[in-house]
């Protein structure tokens, strides 16, 4: 399956990319590349294969969760970049 250029640049512009010329020509190529692999693997019988959302047996190894001191004002804001009070102080948002 064959990927346009313009297909690229949509894909680019949504994602908010600003490509030069030369990558959209390489991005055109690899994304062909990478639907032509799919492409092949859709055209296996996978009728007999179960559907799985990982190929290993994935099991959580969290640990339990156990209430300890958290840190003073002094230790959780010693590596801001700016406080303000006990406060982090973060540039404002548009």
């Amino acid at each position: 399956m064959a990927i346009t250029r313009d297909e690229v640049l949509h894909v680019a512009r949504l994602a908010r990319l600003d490509l030069r010329d030369d990558e959209i020509e390489q991005l055109t190529a690899e994304l062909g590349a990478i639907l032509d692999a799919v492409g092949k693997v859709a055209e296996l019988d996978l009728s007999d294969v179960p559907p799985t959302s990982h190929p290993l047996a994935v099991v959580n190894v969290l640990a339990d969760d156990e209430p300890h001191a958290s840190l003073d004002f002094d230790q959780a804001l010693a590596n801001a970049p700016a406080v303000d009070g006990p406060l982090f102080r973060v540039p404002p948002t548009v």
